[in-house]
């Protein structure tokens, strides 16, 4: 078996797939048991049972790597800048209102910098992944 195979193409290919197949499912455990599948049926149809070995590596990295993953799109999601907000790329403001409308007032700024708006300023300081258990599916 071909050492750049095993050190380098798989787990790069692991790493990749692994951040994909977190965005779908959204579950690490999910991603990292789909992978020990994959790693397992082909341990024994490709390869031999030395393999497993690195079947197990590679899938403890697909699981890291979830992990990291879900925890990154947890900060970018709880974030207060509206470019990463999830409602910003819908075409909705920062405070969930559409950001074109009809009867909207340009001369008019009824907010002047207040916080009672419900707008991202007034929202708790503590992380929402770190009240809740990281790993869970929301």
């Amino acid at each position: 078996m071909n050492n750049l195979l095993i050190f380098f193409a798989i787990p790069v290919a692991t790493i990749i797939l692994s951040v994909v197949l977190q965005k779908i499912l959204r579950s690490p455990f999910l991603v990292s048991a789909t992978f020990f599948a994959i790693f397992l049926i082909v341990t024994f149809s490709a390869f031999d049972e030395s393999f497993l070995v690195f079947a197990i590596l590679y899938t403890l990295l697909a699981l890291i790597s979830a992990i990291i993953t879900r925890f990154i799109c947890c900060l970018i999601n709880n974030s207060d800048n509206p470019c990463f907000r999830r409602n910003a790329i819908a075409g909705e403001g920062i405070c969930g209102n559409s950001s074109v409308s009809d009867d909207n007032d340009d001369d008019d700024n009824s907010n002047n910098g207040s916080n009672n708006s419900g707008c991202g300023c007034n929202r708790s300081m503590q992380n929402q992944c770190f009240r809740r258990r990281y790993m869970m599916r929301r």
